[in-house]
Parts: C-alpha cells; sequence; structure tokens
C-alpha cells in the first residue's frame, strides 16, 4: 500500500478546512459547556467525539498521535458489523493511533464537512490535516493495511503481532500436513494478494512435495552423471536448496538456461522463480542470482 501523503484521497485534498471547524467548534463548546468540562481522556484509544469536543480530541490529539474518524450511524450495518473490527486493532494498537468515533446523525455538521454521502466513512487524521480517508467496508488484512501505512505516514513504528492465518499455515507444514498447509496459504494470498511470506509458504510446500522420500545422493549423482537432463538437474537443484546449499542450486540452473533453448530454457527458468520465491526477495544470495540469471537469459 502507498504512502496516504503520496496518494489521492477519495476527498479533494484542500476541501476540509479543519482550522475554520475547529475555530467554529471551539466557540460552539465554550457558549455551550462548562469551562472545567474535561477532554476526553488522553490514554483512551477508542473516543466518542462530538462537534464540541472535535477540537481536543481529533485535531489536537493528532498532533503527537493518528487518529482515524470514523463516521457512523448509530445501529447500521456498518456500525455493528464493521466498526466493532476498527475498535478491535484501535485496542491492540497499544496507543499507537485513537479511533475516533462520529455519529453523523448528532454531528452533522463534521459530517457536511466532509462531505460524507454514505457510512461506513474512515479518515485518517495526521498533524491536524486529513491524509487519507475511504467509504467502504474492507476486509481485515487490507483493513491492517491501510493503517500501516497511516502510521509509517505519521513516522510511528510499531511492532506487528503475529498473523495467526500464518502461524495455522506454518504449524501445518512443520506437522507434514501439506494439504493443509497448502490451503492456508492459499487462503492468505486470496485474502491478501501479493503477501511475500505466504507465496514463501506454498513455494516450500511445492519443494517439499518434489523431494518427498528422494535419495538426495543418488540424485545429486544423477545430475552430475547427466548435465543435460533437466529433470534431473532441477530434483538436484531442489535438493540443494533443501540442503542448505541454496548459491549450488540457483548456479546450476543459471548454467542450464545458458545451454538449453525453448521450452527446456523456460521450464527451468519457472523452476529456478520458484526456489528464489522459497528464499524470499530479500535473500542476498537471490539477488546475486536474479543479476547471473538477467545474463543468460539477455
Amino acid at each position: 500500500m502507498t504512502d496516504p501523503r503520496q496518494s489521492q484521497s477519495i476527498f479533494t485534498r484542500g476541501a476540509v478546512d479543519l482550522g475554520a471547524l475547529a475555530a467554529r467548534n471551539t466557540a460552539a463548546a465554550q457558549r455551550s459547556a462548562p469551562s472545567d468540562t474535561p477532554a476526553t481522556p488522553a490514554g483512551a484509544n477508542v473516543i466518542e467525539v462530538t462537534e464540541a469536543t472535535f477540537q481536543a480530541d481529533v485535531i489536537e490529539r493528532s498532533l503527537t498521535v493518528p487518529v482515524v474518524i470514523d463516521f457512523y450511524v448509530a445501529g447500521s450495518a456498518p456500525d455493528q458489523q464493521f466498526s466493532p473490527l476498527l475498535v478491535k486493532l484501535a485496542t491492540e494498537s497499544a496507543g499507537a493511533w485513537v479511533l475516533a468515533r462520529v455519529d453523523v446523525e448528532t454531528s452533522p455538521r463534521l459530517a457536511q464537512m466532509f462531505r460524507i454521502q454514505n457510512i461506513p466513512f474512515i479518515v485518517a487524521i495526521v498533524g491536524g490535516q486529513p491524509v487519507d480517508a475511504f467509504n467502504q467496508a474492507l476486509p481485515e488484512p487490507h483493513l491492517r493495511q491501510w493503517i500501516d501505512a497511516v502510521l509509517k505516514a505519521a513516522g510511528v513504528e510499531v511492532e506487528q503481532p503475529e498473523d495467526p492465518r500464518m502461524l495455522a499455515a506454518d504449524d501445518a507444514m512443520a506437522e507434514g500436513d501439506l494439504e493443509a498447509a497448502e490451503a492456508a496459504y492459499r487462503k492468505i494470498l486470496d485474502e491478501t494478494p501479493g503477501d511475500i511470506v505466504a507465496e514463501s509458504g506454498l513455494a516450500q510446500v511445492g519443494l517439499l512435495r518434489r523431494t518427498d522420500g528422494v535419495d538426495i545422493a543418488g540424485a545429486l549423482g544423477a545430475a552430475q552423471a547427466a548435465p543435460d537432463d533437466v529433470a534431473a538437474q532441477l530434483l538436484a537443484a531442489d535438493v540443494e536448496v533443501l540442503t542448505g546449499e541454496a548459491d549450488q542450486a540457483y548456479a546450476r540452473l543459471v548454467a542450464l538456461i545458458r545451454r538449453t533453448a525453448g521450452d527446456d530454457r523456460e521450464t527451468v527458468r519457472k523452476h529456478l522463480v520458484s526456489l528464489f520465491t522459497v528464499a524470499g526477495p530479500d535473500d542476498p544470495a537471490v539477488a546475486k542470482a536474479r543479476r547471473a540469471l538477467a545474463s543468460a537469459l539477455f
């Protein structure tokens, strides 16, 4: 997900004049509330906000911690189904960000200022300014990504909790239940396309299936005896990755690509890329092998 500060929001930038709104709200609060009325406690992660408390609870608070506003209608489907997810994530954040809930029916001026036409309507406020917004009920993985991007934009570093979906998938693979592991990793990728950890896990499942019951010494010996046998070389590369010799596996397949053409060459290339996925994109050996692959192909 891109940095919210660098992308267009669903509202026109500059159209929401929070400064003018804050001034009016402050004046209204002074007229309607006793001077000693306390603001919502600063330590709360989930707060109810009105037009009178918007200045203190959202604008001023956002100068020190990101504030996510949830515009809702009490008793509506989004309030009952989506808002609880926001509350859950705000509670889990341990104060890294604050969830400010605004009932649009009791705070119509706020709804008007943000040009709200439907709910849910979620706005992130950082440093007193709106940085991003959306107006649909996102699934939890996508909502987490959006919040992470908001926190990154605000310069907040947060330790990410372990993903229970990933733990379940990893446990299944550790127990040798490759079917369950594959199903779990695929489900994660359906929900969070491009998740590099799930992609790596799925590639590892494939590697374990291909090498199940293989005689390691026999596979390496067969590859040495038949250097141009594509199947033998692919299996030998799998064995090398499995036994911690990934550098040798990559070099083996890059060399084979140099000696092959057509469908055989493409088969070897795809296999090599799948082994890169097992290791993940940040592995230095993968970066080096990718450069060698590019050289062999072009």
